[in-house]
């Protein structure tokens, strides 16, 4: 089923994500983890797609196996790094496979200095149209409510999400943030500039200290200091933090629901303890909400 047609049924979304195991070996155990996210009935469960396309094989193959155990799938596509043959080559893949819903993300660039990209690809809304133009996906995309790591203006921003939503993005999921306010303000400043498409909120449950520090490196995500107080108070804990951090993320989620937001994207982390005890949390609201 396309996302797009799930949205437009459910007042309130509910939705999953987890990367494609880096060895071999592991492929099972996140083939388990979608088991029992499946039991929660998500709308659906997206699979990232590797640095580089790193793991990007195994992308395809577990969303094949999430729609086989009957969950919508949504798998991610990142697009700077590859050729256009390589990206046509994905998409029919997943067509072949009968996925129907694409996230069409440009990707990180190359750590390394000396990599020059192909060039086919600079942003993610010429993905967008390179997708639509091989099928008949639901296509959605990425989103930064306090503005992506690499532009210099939030305004600036807002308008190359516009250009992405014009291209086709049929819903939007944003970058994990920690405050909702950031989320409100900037839904608010999306609307005025004519974005109308279902936005998702992504939230990361903090559930150990080490995350902190990867979340500075790879995102924007302001830290709020009730985060910072959970780290220095209980990070030296694993169980306390881990506790400490799933209350954070079902407090989020609750205010969330409370103010009206569309969907709820809980990053996973491949940790499907972590969204058991959340979803345990909240499971008769988002029963009212939906």
């Amino acid at each position: 089923m396309k996302i797009s047609d799930i949205l437009e049924k459910r007042r309130l979304s509910v939705s999953f994500e987890i990367f494609p195991p880096k060895q071999d070996s592991a492929f099972d155990a996140v083939l388990g983890c979608t088991e029992e996210l499946a039991a929660w009935e998500p709308d659906f469960i997206s699979v990232t797609y590797g640095a580089g396309g790193g793991t990007s094989a195994n992308t395809a193959k577990i969303a094949a196996h999430i729609q086989q155990i009957g969950v919508t799938p949504l798998a991610h596509l990142t697009c700077l790094s590859s050729t256009r043959d390589e990206v046509r080559r994905i998409i029919d893949d997943l067509a072949s496979r009968g996925i129907e819903n694409i996230l069409a993300l440009r990707g990180d660039r190359p750590k390394d200095p000396s990599f020059v990209p192909p060039g086919d690809f600079g942003h993610a809304s010429d993905l967008v149209g390179e997708i639509l133009s091989r099928g008949d996906f639901c296509v959605g995309g990425a989103c930064y409510p306090e503005g992506h790591p690499e532009s210099g203006h939030k305004d600036r921003d807002l308008d190359n999400l516009k250009f992405k939503v014009d291209a086709g993005c049929s819903f939007l999921t944003t970058q994990m943030f920690f405050d909702n306010n950031m989320l409100y303000s900037f839904l608010y400043r999306a609307q005025a500039k004519g974005i109308n498409v279902p936005v998702l909120a992504g939230i990361m449950p903090v559930t150990n200290a080490a995350q902190v520090k990867r979340m500075v490196e790879l995102s924007n995500a302001y830290l709020p200091p009730k985060i910072l107080s959970l780290v220095d108070r209980f990070g030296d804990s694993p169980e306390a933090m881990k506790q400490a951090g799933i209350a954070y993320a079902t407090e989020q989620i609750i205010d969330l629901v409370t103010n009206g937001v569309r969907g709820i994207h809980i990053y996973a982390m491949n940790k499907s303890d972590v969204v058991t005890h959340i979803m345990r949390n909240i499971s008769e609201i988002v029963k009212e909400a939906r």
